[in-house]
């Protein structure tokens, strides 16, 4: 099978390079988990059996932390003979539905490690970025917070999110950067100067939301708004996400259409 996009090595796997963004799967406002979960879970079975995609990405924040426990439950079996790259992310917390607040404190994220550790049925997480920068806590404290759980090995290899030049420059220093994650699309074009940084750098980059939140693929640019990301450079990564099969299916043949 030939992986969509073509392939990529990130965080020591060689994978796709189209990927798999889950946030939709936790449902409306990624607020606990649909009560339907057949088609959330045929989203992740397809997204690997059918279409060869190999990297999956999450969060705890997500549900929070049901698509976590559905991501084990659909394709722990799965892991034991495909080579999947199963990224998820810490430092975010949500009061309610719709609401997100970063949280870096370093006992917090030692907590959420733990956690997702528990959820995902793993002794390591395979990357594990950084969500977002808290403010309150200085950025590297955040930073050595992971590279402390990497040493223990809790985490193969960290990443970060909603981050620019200078901060990663800033981590350089503490850890080696695994992968950047940055809202990236036609519409939405502000972090081209990261996306030339992570190049000079040799740091695979991740842009969420690749079709502008679904607004690309309602005008039928799918293919055309996922091509243009792959022809940023061969470390660009699209990470578009559907908790529909048949989306997913669309998306796919959309990028091998051109």
């Amino acid at each position: 099978m030939t992986p969509p996009g073509g392939t990529i090595t990130i965080a020591g796997r060689t994978v796709s390079r189209l990927g798999l963004g889950t946030m939709r799967l936790a449902g409306r406002d990624s607020w606990h988990m649909p009560a339907d979960r057949v088609g959330p879970s045929m989203v992740l079975l397809e997204a690997v059996r059918v279409h060869g995609i190999t990297h999956i990405d999450t969060a705890d924040a997500y549900g929070p932390h049901t698509v976590e426990e559905l991501i084990h439950d659909c394709l722990a079996s799965a892991r034991l003979d495909t080579e999947l790259l199963i990224a998820t992310k810490v430092g975010m917390v949500r009061p309610g539905p719709n609401m997100w607040a970063p949280l870096g404190r370093p006992a917090y994220l030692r907590a959420a490690v733990e956690g997702s550790l528990r959820r995902l049925g793993v002794d390591q997480l395979d990357l594990c970025y950084l969500h977002r920068n808290d403010p309150e806590v200085p950025f590297l404290d955040q930073v050595g917070a992971l590279a402390e759980l990497r040493s223990e090995g809790k985490i193969a290899h960290i990443g970060l999110s909603k981050v620019g030049p200078a901060e990663i420059d800033r981590a350089t220093e503490v850890i080696p950067v695994a992968a950047v994650q940055n809202k990236l699309s036609l519409e939405v074009q502000d972090d081209i100067s990261t996306v030339e940084h992570c190049r000079k750098l040799g740091i695979p980059f991740v842009a969420y939301s690749p079709l502008g939140t679904g607004v690309l693929a309602e005008r039928g640019e799918a293919g055309k708004a996922l091509r243009w990301l792959l022809d940023l450079g061969p470390h660009v990564i699209p990470m578009p996400g559907t908790s529909n099969p048949r989306h997913l299916s669309e998306l796919v043949d959309s990028l091998a259409a051109g």
